[in-house]
């Protein structure tokens, strides 16, 4: 639909600006239309850099919690796994004799 700004346009749009806004205030528009350009571009690099920055420390904020997770996880495995050894109780009444029961079938 738009196409882009050739110098025949650029030349109509000068043309109508300087009968508009006359000789003298025009250089006066055409330094506060830089500076404005100039701040917005200045605004929106360091809003691009500030959300860059929470994204790298978000993903090194998570990297951290995935790294904390992991060793806590090896931690705990391992504490299941090497579990001390003891040694396994004993009876006291091993060596003693068992008297043996007698039945009476004499019924």
């Amino acid at each position: 639909m738009f196409g882009s700004i050739g110098m025949p346009e650029l030349i109509i749009i000068f043309v109508i600006a300087l009968i508009i806004f006359g000789p003298r205030k025009l250089p006066e528009l055409g330094r506060s239309l830089g500076k404005s350009l100039a701040e917005f571009k200045k605004a929106s690099n360091e809003l691009k850099s500030t959300l860059e920055e929470e994204i790298r420390l978000e993903e090194t904020r998570s990297t951290f919690e995935a790294s904390k997770a992991a060793s806590e996880a090896a931690k705990t495995a391992a504490a299941t796994t090497t579990i001390p050894h003891t040694e396994t109780p004993t009876m006291a009444h091993a060596d003693e004799a068992v008297p043996a029961r007698t039945v009476d079938h004499s019924a």
